[in-house]
């Protein structure tokens, strides 16, 4: 084979997972020949660029918590760190909190997972429906015991932090491709390259799946099943008559419904729910925010009862359906066989803390953070992740 198509490392998928991969493993090691292949690089259809964004400290399980305080630092010193030849990114990183309404049932497990977080030195309080509405006036608290606030919790460009990842991936030598691989190579239980629509052959005795909600289809090329799924979340951008008097955090109700407001005085809404199609489906139904999501946040926000439906847009998810947790490591049947997988929705805010613990397991390094939790060995003994409340 060609020497050109030969790498260290193949990296299929060039969204936050396989940038932040490719940028830590060629930090790590500049003289790694690192190559991704992405099957658009506009990102169109990729999750990290059709996602509603969100960096939260808000997990009931430990490592999902440091995972975001990491990117919590990442995210802080981003602009200064990702400057490169004098080109500053502007990722409009806005610290406007979370906040989880509770009812009485979960509010036990609310507040064990709020004083866990705590412990970590996470910045969470707990809110008295009095506190909420005084300092939201616009929510109707009744019938909830209260709420969760993670004051440090927010958003941020995602498309900036992506190629802010990227632009300094490629100034450490890795390689972005625009081809889509339709296979991995596989010899005595060993990953030996990838095949592409394009016809082309490239060797690696590493191959990193950061297919995203794609990632399945991928590991099924090589005999391996994964438990995640392709599962359609749509978003709303409203203009509401009535303007909060200041920015509202994201705010989720137990139902699953969240919005939260956008530069220039719009607000953002989804939810997550049990019908939600399965499958690489980008429509997005105007009569789902209609008839199901506007009564429900009109009745939480009664002053958006008034309010002009802008526009919307549908992105997937990878729901890991053993336990919605990630899925990170090396495939225990396939030597060099890597897997960054099944974020549920995650992903976005884990992708720093994920890309240097990839490169890290890569480079037989010592983990900064041990993930170990998250070994893709728990998808074959069908053990999942004991956790309850907010993953």
């Amino acid at each position: 084979m060609d020497s050109k198509n030969r790498y260290d490392v193949i990296i299929v998928g060039g969204g936050i997972m396989g940038s932040t991969t490719a940028y830590y493993l060629t930090r790590k090691d500049p003289a790694l020949k690192v190559a991704v292949i992405e099957r658009d690089l506009a990102y169109t259809q990729a999750s990290t660029t059709l996602s509603m964004v969100n960096a939260r400290i808000q997990f009931c399980l430990k490592q999902n918590v440091q995972i975001s305080q990491y990117a919590f630092d990442v995210l802080e010193h981003f602009e200064d760190d990702m400057t490169l030849a004098g080109n500053r990114p502007s990722i409009a990183y806005h610290r406007e909190g979370n906040l989880f309404l509770h009812e009485e049932p979960a509010a036990a497990g609310a507040k064990a997972s709020m004083a866990m977080q705590k412990a970590l030195g996470c910045q969470v309080q707990w809110w008295s429906p009095e506190e909420i509405k005084a300092n939201y006036p616009l929510y109707a608290t009744e019938g909830f015991t209260g709420g969760t606030f993670g004051a440090q919790d927010g958003h941020f460009d995602a498309y900036a932090v992506l190629m802010g990842y990227k632009a300094n991936a490629r100034a450490q030598g890795a390689v972005y491709i625009e081809d889509e691989v339709t296979g991995l190579v596989v010899d005595n239980r060993q990953i030996t390259g990838v095949k592409t629509a394009a016809g082309a052959t490239y060797a690696s005795a590493v191959v990193v799946n950061c297919a995203g909600a794609w990632c399945t289809e991928l590991a099924g090329t090589a005999g391996v099943d994964l438990p995640v799924k392709p599962v359609k979340r749509q978003c709303f951008c409203l203009d509401t008559a009535v303007k909060p008097d200041g920015p509202l955090p994201l705010t989720v109700l137990p139902s699953g419904l969240y919005f939260r407001t956008e530069t220039g005085g719009m607000v953002l809404l989804g939810k997550s729910m049990d019908d939600d199609p399965v499958g690489f489906n980008f429509t997005w139904d105007q009569n789902r925010f209609m008839d199901l999501l506007w009564p429900e946040l009109a009745e939480f926000v009664p002053a958006f009862e008034r309010l002009k439906l802008v526009r919307g847009w549908a992105g997937l998810y990878a729901v890991n359906t053993l336990d919605d947790n990630a899925i990170l490591g090396e495939w225990p049947e396939i030597k060099g066989f890597y897997l960054a997988n099944g974020f549920s929705g995650h992903g976005l805010q884990q992708g720093p803390a994920v890309g240097r613990y990839m490169s890290e397991l890569i480079l037989d390094d010592t983990p900064t953070l041990d993930l170990s939790i998250f070994n893709p060995r728990r998808i074959l003994e069908g053990k999942p992740l004991a956790e309850g409340g907010i993953v």
